[in-house]
């Protein structure tokens, strides 16, 4: 290829380049910017290929949008990681995160960042890195962004619709690929410190990069290393947590009283830090501090909970025990070697290793129906009295255990991959073909390691302590007939009286490895040079073989379903995909080009599937585009959904207001269906060629996916047995002797899960002064909103919609603006992030009297509003040069004006086990940290 042709084709795909960011409204400063320079530089840019399609030409506008996120952009987030960064997007909802995955113990998802679309799970976002698939974290099929070179990520794309046709499964809610900087040639490091205002929560991050060309710029290598730190916040809460804000069932049970009450002052009744009695004659007497004995003061009590009364006490030793934010170590080594072999074939090989430990904790477990016999030894002696007065041989107890340190997990991750690729061009047939092909291995081991938890079996016997006759020590009741067996005695009745040596008896760490493997061949080819008689036609193929295994190892002892949390089963399983695509697209008239793709997909595991996508875009006038796309769109089960060997945990469910213990048990379905999603979008993108540097687009998506593979809640099998009286889930509850010992929990293709919404863009790129001579400066206005109309999972037997609930992760409105203005050295980026006012649930009536009669899910509540927030952000950097050396030093405070975060009632969970100790918002949508100020300098040699 000729110098004057790697222009001409460097210019063509420049303008491609700029039409797809402005289609999608996204004009801001870093893309539109590096895309001229290096056009201008470097008359041999190489290909570039936007996420929302495989095929390259010049002059397409995507019929799906397609968000591009720029380095500088980024770099003004300052963000911990670039996930937190891509959690702002308004169309990204409900994301997992180290900070919010902290409860999940039994499954090993603490401290992975996985992101999620539309709210369609993260399991229907499909996460690439330079285009290809990365290996698992998690068995549920989650990817860790976080194990990706975050020092060498020079933008992301966001493909907001379904991709499937055109990358494979998963990609139902859409893509995000971060994209390499291969190129990059030079040395820079960054460090960067952060706290909150309350001097809390403090992370360090260091990073250096480097790149170089040799062989006489034939071949070029790269390296990255990363190390980040972060101190956690652990036992602690907010002030604004601690105004005992929940929604119960009302104490009110009178007719056309409203079913749910929402107040502050809220407490519980079932227990207290160190035991409540809460039977017999005694009913109220608790035990404090070094086993004093106290009389509580019942509130207005309905089910395990109360208004008023005591109700701080009562829930002291829950407050502040789920983690505000983890403990995180994180490590990573990024290596990249390419080589031009020829003027037209290159060889790629590049290898990563990223290693995570975090330590967060779920909860101070919690304890009800604890039955204590008179002749207990460590009984008070004023109790003990009080019982023989009465006659009473036993009575029950609740307590939070106070004296137990709180369950958590202390997961560790390493995760290693590795890519051998070519890549290069020929002509066959008169035609310009471009091509490439790779081989990826990819392995994560993981520990996962609980904190230490209780074992049922032996807390049952070392509470039971009675005193020997024989030598007058106490000892465990067991002990009398099994001197052998080892139990150590546990005090009960205080806090601060539990002995070491009993918690160490009582006490394990449940611990579990897993091993997931992930090989990967693909190879693409694409031709932008097959002549059509309205233009060129852009044709792409390709193959990719995929296979992933699991295999794992549980100790004997941490198999059983005797410990509180962390009864590991093995888990194992494989499955291989096979699939082959063809995308087109083709000019059919003047300004509207048709995008059409498909691919036919063999599971080993469910046989074949076929998925399809087409698009038009039409622009009558150069202002103007419409865009509209159909899709069928298909996710595969993952490997917990399949081979899930039934990984069991204790939690409570709400049954007639009481909250009832039990052992939940979710297992997986090897004949579960893929899923089947049928995807629409319009929408119209306005570029007024009066206004430079200003574009808008409004686009309409909906998105029905049938065959939700899923799993009804344990809390919702409760309700519709107990409340809707539906015999199959009646059948899932396993009682003994009249206690619920086991909910049955089974992933299942579901009926239907509905999204639809509309997401608007607009943004304003200007130097001041060319609206007024004397300003200075170049500004560029950026907002992001999406409207979530509808959000739909469809059990079988309800069909609740969640958009508008803030309770869940898509209110009504989600919006994001933000200004940047550059002066020189100095650049200041504002940034405001907002929801809208919302509702505790869609299926609730709001109501003071006369209400009507409630009918799961269908309750009646005093206040089912919640309110919405503003979020500002500020960053300041400024850039210098010394000797030789570019410096950026920067300054960011994300929640400047430190506001709190809403208080979020949500009676629907007012059974679990968790929700006192759980932060009484909802931290997707709100922030919770309060102020944070982040510092830190870049270097470039």
């Amino acid at each position: 290829m000729s110098n004057s042709t790697k222009l001409q084709f460097a210019n063509s795909v420049r303008r491609y380049a700029l039409a797809t960011a402005s289609v999608t409204a996204l004009l801001t400063s870093a893309p539109l910017a590096l895309a001229d320079d290096a056009a201008a530089k470097d008359p041999e840019l190489e290909e570039v290929v936007v996420t929302g399609s495989r095929v390259v030409r010049d002059g397409y506008d995507a019929p799906t949008p397609v968000n591009v996120l720029g380095a500088d952009e980024i770099k003004a987030a300052a963000a911990p990681n670039i996930a937190d960064f891509v959690n702002t997007l308004p169309s990204v909802a409900g994301s997992a995160t180290a900070a919010n995955s902290a409860g999940s113990l039994s499954n090993g998802q603490a401290g992975i960042s996985a992101l999620n679309l539309r709210a369609l799970g993260t399991g229907r976002t499909l996460v690439l890195f330079d285009g290809q698939r990365s290996v698992v974290s998690a068995a549920t099929g989650q990817v860790d962004t976080n194990t990706f070179p975050q020092a060498l990520i020079s933008r992301v794309e966001v493909v907001t619709g379904g991709a499937s046709s055109a990358y494979g499964s998963d990609a139902v809610g859409g893509v995000v690929n971060f994209i390499l900087d291969k190129d990059y040639t030079g040395v820079k490091a960054t460090a960067e410190y952060g706290e909150t205002t309350y001097g809390d929560n403090e992370n360090w991050k260091f990073n250096l990069t480097a790149g170089a060309k040799f062989a006489g710029g034939r071949g070029h290598v790269l390296f990255s290393g990363e190390r980040v730190r972060q101190d956690g916040v652990h036992y602690y809460s907010r002030d604004w947590n601690k105004s005992g804000y929940f929604g119960v069932r009302n104490p009110d049970t009178s007719a056309g009283a409203p079913w749910f009450i929402v107040s502050k002052n809220v407490g519980i009744s079932a227990y207290t830090p160190g035991g409540l009695i809460t039977n017999t004659a005694l009913k109220g007497t608790y035990f404090g501090v070094g086993g004093a004995v106290n009389q509580l003061n019942y509130g207005a009590v309905t089910g395990q909970w109360m208004i008023g009364g005591d109700w701080k006490y009562s829930s002291s030793g829950m407050n502040g025990t789920n983690s505000l934010a983890p403990d995180e170590e994180r490590d990573s080594l990024f290596g990249r070697v390419s080589y031009e072999l020829t003027d037209h074939l290159s060889v790629f090989g590049q290898a990563s290793y990223a290693k995570y430990s975090g330590l967060s904790y779920y909860i101070n477990p919690t304890q009800t129906g604890i039955v204590i016999q008179a002749d207990n030894a460590y009984l008070p002696a004023s109790v003990k009295a009080q019982m023989t007065t009465l006659g009473l041989k036993t009575f029950t107890m609740g307590t939070s255990n106070a004296d137990m340190p709180a369950s958590g997990s202390n997961n560790e991750r390493e995760t290693w991959r590795y890519v051998a690729g070519i890549n290069g061009d020929f002509e066959a047939f008169g035609l310009a073909v471009d091509w490439d092909g790779y081989y990826q291995h990819g392995k994560t081991e993981t520990l996962e390691l609980e904190t230490p938890t209780w074992n049922t079996a032996r807390l049952t016997l070392a509470t039971d302590a009675v005193v020997n006759p024989a030598n007058g020590q106490i000892v465990c009741r067991s002990t009398l007939t099994n001197p052998t067996n080892g139990c150590v005695p546990l005090n009960r009745f205080g806090v601060g009286v539990a002995s070491q040596a009993a918690l160490n008896y009582v006490l394990g760490t449940p611990w579990r490895t897993q091993e997931f493997k992930q090989d990967v061949a693909a190879v693409n080819f694409r031709t932008n040079s097959i002549e059509g008689w309205a233009g060129p036609i852009s044709l792409a193929v390709g193959a990719e073989y995929r296979k992933e295994s699991m295999d794992g190892y549980v100790p004997t002892e941490y198999q059983a379903s005797g410990w509180k949390y962390g009864n590991y089963k093995v888990t194992k399983g494989d499955l291989n995909v096979k699939e082959a695509y063809v995308e087109v697209l083709i000019p059919l008239l003047k300004g509207l080009d048709l995008n059409s793709a498909g691919r036919y997909t063999d599971y080993s595991t469910s046989g074949g599937v076929k998925t399809w996508k087409i698009g038009l875009t039409y622009s009558p006038i150069d202002d103007i585009t419409f865009r509209a796309s159909r899709s069928r769109d298909i996710r595969a089960a993952n490997m917990s959904e399949l081979y899930d060997s039934g990984t069991a945990r204790s939690n409570s469910v709400n049954i007639n207001g009481a909250s009832v213990a039990f052992v939940q048990n979710l297992q997986g379905n090897p004949a579960a269906a893929p899923e089947v999603a049928d995807g629409y979008g319009v929408g119209i993108v306005v570029q007024p060629r009066f206004l430079p540097g200003f574009a808008a687009s409004v686009d309409y998506y909906d998105i029905k996916v049938d065959g939700v593979i899923s799993f009804v809640t344990a809390q919702q099998t409760a309700d519709y047995c107990t409340i809707n009286k539906i015999a199959a889930y009646c059948n899932n509850m396993i009682y003994s002797g009249g206690v619920l010992q086991t909910i049955n929990l089974y992933y299942a293709n579901l009926n239907k899960m509905i999204a639809r919404g509309l997401d608007v863009e607009a943004s304003y790129r200007v130097n001041l002064a060319d609206l007024y001579e004397p300003l200075a400066g170049d500004l560029a206005l950026r907002l992001q909103a999406t409207h979530y109309i509808e959000n739909v999972t469809d059990d079988g037997v309800t069909a609740i919609n969640l958009a508008g609930a803030n309770t869940s992760s898509t209110p009504d409105w989600v919006y994001r603006f933000s200004a940047s203005y550059k002066l020189d050295d100095w650049k200041f980026d504002l940034t405001a992030r907002g929801v809208s006012d919302g509702v505790v649930s869609n299926a609730y009536t709001q109501c003071l009297s006369a209400c009507p009669a409630s009918v799961s899910p269908y309750f009646t509540i005093n206040d089912n509003h919640v309110d919405g927030a503003l979020t500002w952000d500020l960053a300041v950097n400024k850039s210098f040069e010394i000797n030789n050396m570019d410096l950026e030093t920067y300054f960011s405070i994300k929640n400047l004006f430190n506001s709190e975060p809403v208080l979020v009632a949500n009676p629907a969970n007012l059974g679990a086990e968790n929700t006192v100790g759980y932060l009484q918002t909802n931290r997707t949508l709100y922030d919770v940290m309060g102020r944070t100020f982040r510092f830190g300098v870049r270097m470039e040699f």
